[in-house]
Order: structure tokens, then sequence, then C-alpha cells
């Protein structure tokens, strides 16, 4: 879903507008920089032990070992390096480019050791929400948020219902390798992620065959916008642009590694044409694992919908996973039932 944003004086607003195939009465979705992540203390920090004295003994005792440890910096977690890295985007002065935002179930009495570990580690994070155990997701509109990440499934699912890019992230990759780069490197699955999931329930309930005849039909038609397809994707790719640098190439880099193979990957390209959006990789890697190529470009996240994908990929570079949302006509159908 396309979330259509008021523009404001300290926002500069892009816009998306739909391909020329749509409904051509249908109006421009407008967008505003800079791009607002939110982000779980969970996700920025590894504060599994945490957790698991929360699961084994209790609010109470959580609490209690968070307060034990507030003048000490927790390990960073899944999102950390890619929050790092966004914010090093921002020029040192006028306008951001990206704002991060804690989002946390925490009680605000643990406000005091999030924003101080933000601090020690040279996180520029000022901002954050903290609900005592409450879903967070009826703030996301109040923050603006463009991406939430948080390894609460509950919330990323309400989240992405209500029509917010969201993932629910994994552990640290045991084999991350640090690097001297100033790049950030997003990875986006095609089918669900990027795109709707249309032909992806083709190829699952029908099989290949029928999916790569749909697909050899429907070349010409743009596929729909799925959700990190619209404000997200527009707000990265606007990122990438005022992230050049004098040679021309750009710190920000946007890769898509799809399970499609020709012929279904001119549908793709004609898409992206239509969307007037070029990624700096594809991969249509048909049947093979994911993860090589996710090490092979380097990426400090990856969002597929796919649970398998999301697990072995997890094993090389931080990776989410998107939820898979019925299509409209299901909604319909389970409706009418």
């Amino acid at each position: 879903m396309i979330r259509p944003r008021p523009t404001t004086k300290r926002h500069s607003a892009i816009e998306v507008r739909p391909p020329a195939a749509a409904n051509a009465s249908r109006p421009a979705v407008s967008a505003d920089m800079p791009l607002v992540v939110g982000v779980s203390t969970r996700a920025l920090f590894d504060l599994e032990e945490e957790h698991a004295v929360f699961v084994g003994e209790g609010e109470n005792a959580y609490s209690a070992l968070q307060r034990q440890r507030e003048a000490k910096a927790p390990r960073p977690g899944c999102a950390f390096e890619l929050v790092r890295r966004l914010l090093a985007l921002n020029p040192p002065r006028g306008p951001k480019l990206v704002e991060v935002v804690l989002l946390s179930r925490n009680a605000p009495d643990l406000a005091l050791r999030a924003f101080r570990s933000c601090e020690r580690h040279g996180l520029a994070i000022s901002e954050g929400s903290f609900t005592s155990g409450r879903s967070i997701v009826p703030f996301l509109a109040a923050w603006d948020i463009d991406l939430f990440l948080s390894n609460h499934d509950g919330d990323v699912r309400a989240a992405s219902e209500a029509g917010t890019a969201a993932a629910c992230l994994g552990p640290v990759p045991p084999a991350l390798r640090p690097e001297n780069s100033d790049e950030v490197r997003f990875a986006l699955d095609g089918d669900a992620v990027t795109f709707g999931a249309e032909s992806e329930a083709i190829f699952r309930e029908q099989g290949l065959e029928a999916f790569e005849r749909h697909e050899r039909r429907s070349a010409r038609m743009p596929l729909s916008r799925g959700p990190f397809g619209g404000v997200l994707l527009l707000k990265l790719v606007e990122l990438r642009r005022r992230s050049q640098r004098s040679d021309g190439t750009s710190r920000v880099r946007i890769t898509m590694v799809t399970a499609r193979a020709a012929p279904a990957h001119e549908r793709v390209i004609r898409t992206l044409r239509s969307w007037d959006t070029i990624f700096d990789e594809v991969h249509f890697v048909g049947n093979r694992a994911k993860a090589p190529f996710l090490a092979a470009a380097g990426a400090q996240i990856f969002f597929d919908d796919r649970n398998a994908h999301v697990e072995a990929a997890s094993r090389v570079v931080p990776a989410g996973r998107v939820p898979e949302l019925p299509s409209p006509q299901r909604r319909e159908d389970a409706t009418a039932r």
C-alpha cells in the first residue's frame, strides 16, 4: 500500500506516479523526505539475554536487570549497522535525509538505558515512544514512519496491515564481517515485497508453467507495488540521488534478488521502467539460494517474504521477514464466507 503524506515545511516533497497502464484518473501519490525509520530497542541492540530473562522470569526481573545494566551499552543488534550507516548520510548542516525513532514496548523507566546506549554508540537518535507492553503500531502514523524494524512479529504484522513497510528481524549474522565502506546497501525480494503478490500466488497455486505463461502474457503490464515498492522505495531512490559522490556513484545502493528468471524477468524490467526506477543490481536467481548473492553484494539488510529465504540469508547478512498478507480478493472471499 502507498500511503499519502501531507507536505510540511520541514520536508521536501517528491512523488510516486502510477504506471501508465494503471487507472489514468488515479492521482500521483506524494511522499516527503526525510526517510523515517522506526526501530525497536531489541532490533537495534543485542538484548537477547535480557529478553530471555523477561520470558523466563517475568517483567520485574527483566526491568531490574535493565536498570542494573544502565551504565553498560549492549552490543549492536541486527538493525544496528544499517541504522548507523543511514544516519551517517545526514549532512552536518541543513535538513536531514534520515531520521531514526526508537519504538519500544519497554516501560518509560527503561528509556534511560536505551538513549544512553545510542549516545555511547555514536547514534544520533533522540526521539522515541515507550509503551509499557502495549503495541507501538498506533503511534507509527504519529511519527510518520516509512520503515518499521522490530523483533516482535505481532507488531510487524499489524504495522504491515496498516500500510507501513515493516519487517521482523532475525539474529545478528554470525558470519558478518565489519568493513570500512561508507555505503548503505539495501537488498529486496521481488514478488510480495517490491511488487504485489498476485503473480506469486499463481506460482504457488498453479505451478511454474502457469506462472511463466501468465508472465509472458502480462510482460507489458506493470506489476502492482508491493509493501516495500511504494513510498519507501521512492525515498530510497531519492536518498541514493542525494548521496552521490563527486565521481557520480552513490553511497546508497539498491539491489533486488528475486527467484524470477527468464522469461519472467521481462515484466520486472518493464515495471521498473514504468516506475522510472532503476535498481543498481538485479539478480534473477531462479531456484538458486539467495544467500551467496546477498553476501557478494555486501547487503546490510535483506527483505523477503519467505521464511526459508530469510533464515538462510540471516547466516550471512542481516535479514527481515516481510509479513505475507492476503490479497484484496482473498479478503473479500473471506468476508463473503
